[in-house]
């Protein structure tokens, strides 16, 4: 088997089962484990899978730019992110994630709303400015360009001052074993510290979120309380998290 057919072997497998693992792969191709390796590290550098130990599992496509993810399901994304306002009671203080579909979501928040919205993404915290009920506090510190969210030690400290009731957040992987990632160690950190200042934490997660993963583990799924979803999204993607304890709301 040449290896151009070995390496689509290996993302057909993938793909039908959610992971691969290196020493099985070797005995299905009659292989050494450092050839299935390397075939992982050369799929893993062309961004079509995520490198774990033992094996790999599906890369999450949701990787690029701010302007490019605005573009990638914006459809399903505004279902979520109308089902995810609709979840917040007035009265409440919110923190909202940085991306394009809590970006969404404060386009979605009715105008008589009166609540307290908190978040570390200056384009989140602009879109809210001209809310007439809305009270908007900023979080600051280093800026992450890629989410175009504050990071870093002033920013940790800030969240440590907050006492939220929900808090929606942006993955890049939804995973039933790897768990809830994201593509950068920094930005992990921070939506921990944000999860652990909210008594609930709601996960907003797009098709090409689930059964994926990123570099950077943000936490177990049980981290969240729930997870909307799209309502067309398939049960065999939806049954691991809800086996974990985690809510399913469907968009």
């Amino acid at each position: 088997m040449l290896t151009t057919q070995r390496k689509k072997a290996i993302l057909d497998e993938l793909a039908r089962h959610g992971q691969v693992l290196a020493g099985a792969l070797s005995e299905t191709f009659g292989v050494s484990e450092d050839t299935i390796r390397r075939d992982l590290r050369e799929l893993a550098a062309e961004g079509l899978l995520q490198r774990v130990h033992g094996g790999a599992l599906p890369a999450s496509p949701a990787l690029a730019s701010f302007e490019q993810r605005q573009d990638i399901e914006s459809a399903a994304k505004r279902r979520i992110a109308r089902r995810a306002a609709a979840m917040i009671a007035p009265g409440q203080t919110v923190i909202v994630d940085g991306g394009t579909t809590s970006a969404l979501l404060v386009g979605e928040l009715p105008a008589d709303l009166r609540a307290t919205i908190v978040t570390h993404s200056p384009g989140v915290a602009a879109a809210l400015a001209a809310h007439p009920c809305v009270e908007v506090i900023l979080i600051g510190g280093r800026l992450y360009k890629h989410s175009i969210v504050a990071v870093g030690a002033a920013a940790m400290e800030s969240i440590a001052r907050i006492h939220a009731d929900l808090y929606f957040m942006g993955v890049t992987g939804v995973h039933p074993s790897a768990g809830l990632t994201t593509g950068d160690f920094e930005e992990a950190a921070i939506k921990r510290a944000l999860a652990a200042r909210a008594a609930e934490t709601v996960v907003l997660a797009s098709a090409s979120k689930l059964n994926a993963a990123s570099p950077f583990v943000i936490g177990e799924l049980s981290l969240a309380q729930a997870i909307v979803v799209e309502k067309k999204t398939g049960a065999e993607l939806t049954k691991p998290i809800e086996a974990a304890g985690v809510t399913v709301v469907r968009a």
